[in-house]
């Protein structure tokens, strides 16, 4: 039989019945599926200071870079130029139409129209081809975050494309992704240090005895670096050095010889103007992060001591789990250890910890649910 414009072929019987079948089973592994799981992504978001953390339900994590937006100004008109790793590696060598920004400050969002841009092209770009639906999206704020803080972020993540909209707070999720056994009759506690705050967490029972905010965290660390440096060596240097300094030769301990490390770092002299070098060592950075370091171990103690006796003597018992960008700093748990009179561990992987919770929370939403917190 022919029709207009297209040939058909009659098919043996045998074969027509295969397809039929094969048709039929397809059909039916989606109704089981359900359309929502096949035609959709559920989407877990890390969204912090330095960092954001993407990780897809069934895919993992497949996104983790820098919460930085390049953006170029021509007649009012903003341009998105890059997002994450691209529009870091232009941080301080812009011209003048052109910045680059961090559009989160301790934890919450500074530029709603950069934050929206960076999460619409990062869900973009976590979608799969077969993602015709927008996306259910769980993201984490500060567990100090204001209501209105919060809002911003709910009303962003709608704009940026997601269909449904959850938040969860940080240091909760980071304690169901460093493995804390939260369902016991037991105290549980997580310190989470990201790139704009230090955020705790107790858990018992399943559920939330304790979560607080201290917006001194990575950050803060940076900053003290370059202060230390310009007031030391009378040398200015910039934000990404300061990072670099901490990441390469940063210590929690003043004490010669606890890592072999050294770093040259290169500014502009205050005094002369001139291009100037000098060498910093863990001792140095050491002594630059006192301040920062004697704040969180004031902050944890405070809260050990908010908390009811039985929880606290579960803490005691089990110790701290440090999580979080800042928990790589060399011998920082040891020097909180030292401070608090609590033992501190670190997990495997700390930088990951909050987005594998988000992302577990996502995946039993039905028996987590109640960790969830209004937007």
């Amino acid at each position: 039989m022919r029709l207009a414009g297209f040939v058909t072929v009659d098919l043996p019987f045998s074969i027509t019945m295969l397809v039929g079948t094969r048709c039929i089973m397809w059909g039916g592994l989606f109704m089981q599926l359900g359309v929502t799981g096949v035609f959709s992504d559920d989407i877990a978001i890390d969204l912090g200071t330095a960092n954001t953390l993407v990780h897809v339900v069934g895919r993992g994590i497949i996104i983790d870079e820098p919460s930085v937006v390049a953006i170029r100004s021509r007649g009012g008109v903003r341009e998105v130029l890059a997002v994450g790793q691209k529009a870091k590696m232009m941080l301080g060598r812009t011209p003048e139409s052109i910045e680059t920004i961090r559009p989160l400050r301790d934890g919450v969002i500074a530029d709603f129209i950069a934050t929206e841009e960076m999460l619409r092209q990062f869900i973009k770009r976590s979608k799969t081809m077969m993602g015709f639906r927008r996306p259910r999206i769980l993201i984490c704020v500060p567990a100090g975050a204001t209501p209105v803080e919060r809002r911003a972020v709910y009303e962003t993540a709608v704009s940026a494309g997601a269909r449904k909209v959850y938040l969860i707070e940080e240091p909760v999720a980071a304690s169901l992704g460093a493995g804390l056994p939260v369902d016991e009759p037991a105290g549980s506690m997580v310190v989470d240090i990201g790139g704009g705050t230090t955020d705790i967490a107790v858990l018992s029972l399943g559920g939330v005895v304790q979560a607080r905010s201290l917006r001194v965290a990575g950050n803060t660390m940076d900053e003290a670096i370059i202060r230390f440096v310009r007031r030391n060596h009378q040398l200015l240097i910039g934000e990404g050095n300061g990072e670099r300094i901490k990441i390469q030769a940063g210590s929690a301990v003043v004490a010669p010889g606890v890592r072999n490390a050294e770093i040259h770092i290169r500014g502009r002299d205050l005094r002369q103007g001139q291009p100037k070098s000098v060498v910093l060592g863990p001792a140095d950075i050491a002594q630059a992060l006192q301040d920062p370091i004697e704040e969180m171990a004031e902050f944890v103690q405070r809260s050990l001591e908010d908390l009811p006796p039985d929880v606290s003597s579960d803490i005691c018992d089990r110790g701290i789990h440090l999580t979080g960008g800042g928990a790589l700093l060399d011998k920082l748990d040891q020097e909180l250890e030292r401070r608090v009179g609590v033992k501190f561990t670190i997990p495997d992987n700390p930088t990951h910890c909050v987005v594998i919770g988000t992302a577990s929370i996502m995946q039993q939403m039905n028996k987590r649910e109640h960790l969830l917190i209004k937007p």
